[in-house]
């Protein structure tokens, strides 16, 4: 018997499940979460995006792989707001302190998309592209790729006992 055929989400169903995702937020938030989506798309072109939705928030991360790990920014809202993400935060030169959190990844918070245009903000954004492991692809464009969520991921096994 012939192996199963499996075929790619077309874009529209790609993005009628991001629509559906977004439906979880006030109508304001979601007007910002799509124009910061769409700076964000604008600004790495050739980034895949990666959507994961969990139960307490919601993730895009901009990667030039299929690994989040691998991301150089990423978009996250909550019920506390949306946030830019930049991987390496923690390193990255921030001499306007525009930088929160106290991860590696650290965070600007966003009340606005405009915010993504400030020369300060795109400075941030080229210092996390040159700290990023896997560089960016100089042309093309990357994919949209939903993730599965922390409900939808397989439970680890637990360690053997010993």
């Amino acid at each position: 018997m012939p192996p199963a055929k499996t075929t790619a989400p077309t874009a529209a169903s790609v993005e009628a499940q991001i629509t559906t995702i977004l439906s979880k937020f006030a109508a304001k938030d979601q007007q910002l979460i799509r124009a910061v989506r769409k700076a964000l798309q604008k600004r790495f072109p050739t980034a895949n995006e990666l959507v994961y939705d969990y139960a307490r928030n919601f993730v895009i991360g901009y990667s030039p792989t299929q690994a989040g790990g691998q991301g150089i920014a990423a978009l996250s809202a909550d019920k506390d707001g949306v946030r830019l993400y930049l991987t390496n935060g923690a390193s990255l030169p921030d001499p306007h302190k525009l930088l929160q959190g106290k991860a590696q990844a650290r965070y600007v918070p966003l009340g606005s998309a405009a915010v993504l245009l400030w020369p300060e903000v795109e400075a941030l954004f080229v210092a996390a592209e040159k700290s990023a492991k896997v560089p960016l692809a100089a042309s093309g464009r990357g994919e949209v790729i939903i993730k599965p969520g922390a409900a939808e991921k397989k439970p680890r096994k637990k360690p053997a006992k010993r």
